[in-house]
């Protein structure tokens, strides 16, 4: 068949020229993989499709779904709920009732299909407040709950296929709703030409191989993942879906798949290096040695960077005795990690794409479907501490630079087919994130950045911080604190970090320390441990986080840099087990307005006189 140009047709793309036995994959009750091949998909998402038909759902009717562990059912409802004109409007597992009420009553859902868990009574009890909601499914079988396959049918296959035939690719496909990190959230409206415009542009440029095997853990409901997800149903792949809760160890899930490739974020990515970290940490004698010998070899690591000699003769020792082992412990088949949501951090990159795990960053919103930007794996291709160029068919530009745009650092501005409709609902929010120039119009992204010459002499994008987040200072400066915070957290003492300072005369900030480094650091240093909340109390180890302050301070300007700061015991979560607000959002970005206020004695504290 034909190049697709809506979302169901992916998978009629894939039957045609690649079917696979193992298309979509998921662990069943009894722990063993379940597999579904691509004709079952296609099977299963026209059994929704007719069954959906026959409740009475129409074309342009919303249908929520949730889910906690990503899952093919996920999959096959979304195929289903396309091809016959429906849209689906993913939430977040992790949100409230009342959260859900204002979702669904602002979309106005039709029906909602959730996973397991509290799902179900979350979504029933924010029903009787959501007068489009005519019911709930579940995904998991359930005597007392309506199932998911209660909807199959076989009946109305030719009106579905006349449905098909009928939906035009500028059509609304899904509305997505923001994770809300800045206010209320707003509902995106992408079509089915947004996201499969994006998904193509990207397709030459991901190492995938027909049959590799990839690993899905980010959630569905983000346009990340989910845009990845019609990439891999392109290309073939074979995806293993699951959850963050069970990805490391011997029996973990990265080591039953032995995935070729996965998207993360950075700060799952920073959890593994703190893992990988803290187990040399605890290493004694000639071992312990030869770990931070290894790691000092990624010091200087850049993309392509050839090294002969004596350097080539230390980094081929430092792979066979080091490297070699923390590929093993991802399975030993990666070639190639994708890190989106959020800026990676340097020493990250560096770390695990010189022990032979390529990762590459990329860059985009909800509102650009989402890739504007992302480093690619080919030579030349990519930069650490740029997101890399921009994408083909796409045009990114400096609001306010000179010439050509792309000189001067200012808000990114972004023209392309990947671009959404625009906020439901919402016409002066959708034109107050536009921008009218020589008869274009251009997405204001609220990211600064700049443009910088990359390996190839094609520019490479550099974000350098969210509009949104920009701190003003007392005095009237602006400091942006997310390149503060990941200097910051490249020191294995440091796990989380907030820069503070609006309207103050100086910046501060928040540190969680890491734990399991700290109590290393307290062994060796003779320092008895407690606990972390009395660690963090201890004058020698207070000492010890300050010398680290004045020594990455002079990196940044004297405007940036953290004149006082407070040792926090407790994690930032995306979720808090006693329901109160998580200080990041599913993405692991931070909430700093959540923090703020959840610290607000601490930061005031940081500013008494």
């Amino acid at each position: 068949m034909d190049q697709p140009t809506r979302l169901f047709e992916f998978i009629y793309y894939q039957k045609a020229n690649h079917p696979q036995a193992k298309a979509y994959n998921a662990k069943g009750e009894n722990g063993s993989w379940v597999s579904y091949s691509t004709d079952d998909a296609i099977e299963m998402a026209n059994k929704v499709s007719c069954g959906l038909l026959q409740l009475g759902v129409k074309p342009g009717d919303k249908i929520a779904t949730a889910i906690y562990r990503n899952r093919p059912e996920w999959v096959f409802m979304d195929i289903g709920l396309s091809q016959i004109g429906a849209i689906n409007v993913p939430v977040y597992p992790t949100i409230s009732p009342a959260d859900y009420e204002y979702i669904f009553n602002d979309a106005e859902v039709k029906y909602a299909f959730v996973g397991g868990g509290d799902l179900y009574d979350k979504v029933r009890a924010a029903q009787p407040n959501v007068p489009s909601l005519v019911d709930v499914y579940t995904f998991d079988e359930d005597t007392e709950r309506p199932f998911w396959k209660d909807v199959f049918s076989d009946e109305g296959a030719d009106e579905v296929e006349k449905i098909k035939k009928a939906i035009d690719q500028d059509e609304l496909a899904t509305l997505i709703y923001t994770s809300g990190t800045t206010g209320t959230p707003k509902g995106v409206m992408l079509s089915h030409r947004n996201i499969v415009s994006n998904t193509l542009c990207a397709i030459d440029d991901i190492p995938y191989k027909t049959g590799d095997r990839v690993l899905s853990f980010l959630p569905l409901c983000h346009i990340f993942e989910r845009t990845a997800t019609y990439l891999q149903t392109y290309a073939g792949i074979n995806v293993y879906y699951t959850g963050t809760d069970n990805l490391g160890g011997p029996q973990g899930d990265i080591q039953a798949v032995k995935p070729h490739f996965f998207n993360a974020v950075p700060r799952l990515l920073e959890k593994v290096y703190e893992k990988i970290y803290a187990t040399g940490d605890n290493l004694t004698g000639i071992k312990r040695k030869l770990f931070f010998w290894a790691l000092s070899l990624t010091d200087d690591f850049d993309y392509d960077k050839e090294y002969t000699g004596l350097a080539a003769i230390q980094r081929n020792i430092a792979d066979k005795l080091i490297f070699s082992k923390w590929r093993e412990a991802l399975g030993g088949n990666i070639t190639g990690i994708l890190s989106g949501a959020a800026p990676l951090p340097a020493k990250i990159a560096r770390v695990f794409s010189a022990a032979g795990v390529p990762i590459r960053e990329g860059y985009g919103l909800t509102e650009t479907s989402p890739g504007l930007c992302f480093g690619r794996f080919s030579k030349g291709g990519a930069k650490i501490g740029c997101v890399g160029p921009v994408l083909p068919g796409i045009k990114v530009i400096i609001d306010g630079s000179d010439g050509d745009y792309r000189e001067g650092e200012g808000e990114i501005l972004a023209h392309g087919p990947n671009i959404m409709l625009g906020y439901y609902k919402k016409p002066e929010q959708t034109a107050e994130v536009f921008k009218e120039m020589d008869g274009v119009r251009w997405f204001k992204t609220g990211d600064i950045g700049k443009f910088v010459p990359g390996p190839s002499g094609v520019p490479f994008l550099k974000i350098t911080d969210r509009k949104k987040e920009l701190l003003k200072t007392s005095g009237g400066k602006y400091v942006a604190p997310a390149p503060i915070e990941n200097r910051f957290k490249e020191e294995f003492l440091i796990e989380q970090m907030m820069v503070v300072g609006e309207q103050q005369k100086f910046v501060s900030a928040l540190i969680r320390p890491a734990e399991e480094a700290l109590k290393n650091w307290c062994e060796r240093e003779g320092v008895t441990w407690t606990s972390l909340a009395e660690m963090i109390k201890e004058p020698k180890v207070i000492e010890q986080y300050q010398t680290m302050v004045h020594a990455i301070n002079p990196a940044f300007s004297h405007i940036e840099q953290i004149k006082k700061f407070t040792l926090i015991d407790k994690e930032w979560l995306a979720v808090q087990p006693d329901g109160s607000d998580a200080e990041l959002t599913p993405t692991m970005k931070l909430k700093r307005r959540v923090i703020r206020k959840k610290y607000a004695q601490e930061i005031a504290a940081l500013y008494d006189v």
